[in-house]
């Protein structure tokens, strides 16, 4: 529980930034993260265009250069889009001035005030540059761990059906690493929280 939905002293730690929308109604926030890239990405448009659902995706910059047309579509389908940094960077393993240069370069291209820190990692100096800055830190309530080798699709549909509920805001990762299990999972979890009467919405900007 600690990794899959964060305790409120660890929420506390990062003081001012989004964990879970305070909803009384059944809605949820579905995200993916370190996208896009052409393996996964268009499956996963497919995929919310057939249950006509609409996500944010933190995209990493440097893939957004490497494949413009996939981000284009995107946006061209409805999504919402969020800064992921421009190198997919740690913050607890970077200098928070080469931190910031990064953030402020992936802001060229991803047009958004939306931020996720990658790894959900991030220093006390550099949360207050974001502030400054006026990004609106997006954070978690629900990571599936689609990620992890240690997990495997089953265990991450379990982690969405036993972690939701209502406001949470939900991370997948349109990612190579993620891949397989999430192609499995994903679907399943749409289909659940659907079953469930969730409703899907953007994040507030």
């Amino acid at each position: 529980m600690l990794i899959e939905q964060p305790p409120l002293l660890y929420r506390l730690y990062f003081r001012g930034s989004l964990w879970r929308i305070n909803r009384e109604s059944k809605v949820v926030y579905l995200t993916f993260d370190d996208g896009p890239i052409p393996e996964i990405t268009p499956w996963v448009l497919d995929l919310l265009d057939k249950y006509k659902i609409k996500a944010t995706f933190f995209c990493v910059a440097d893939n957004v250069r490497k494949y413009p047309d996939i981000y284009q579509d995107l946006l061209e389908r409805g999504h919402q889009v969020g800064n992921h940094t421009y190198h997919h960077l740690q913050g607890l393993r970077t200098w928070s001035k080469n931190y910031v240069a990064n953030v402020d370069l992936a802001a060229k291209i991803i047009k958004s005030k939306l931020f996720r820190p990658p790894h959900g990692h991030i220093r006390l100096p550099q949360l207050a540059w974001l502030k400054k800055k006026e990004y609106k830190v997006i954070m978690w309530d629900v990571v599936t761990r689609d990620y992890s080798k240690y997990v495997d699709s089953e265990k991450v549909f379990n982690n969405v059906k036993k972690y939701t509920r209502p406001g949470s805001i939900i991370v997948f990762h349109d990612s190579i690493k993620a891949g397989d299990k999430m192609k499995e999972a994903l679907p399943r979890s749409i289909e659940w929280l659907l079953e469930q009467g969730y409703t899907f919405e953007l994040i507030p900007e």
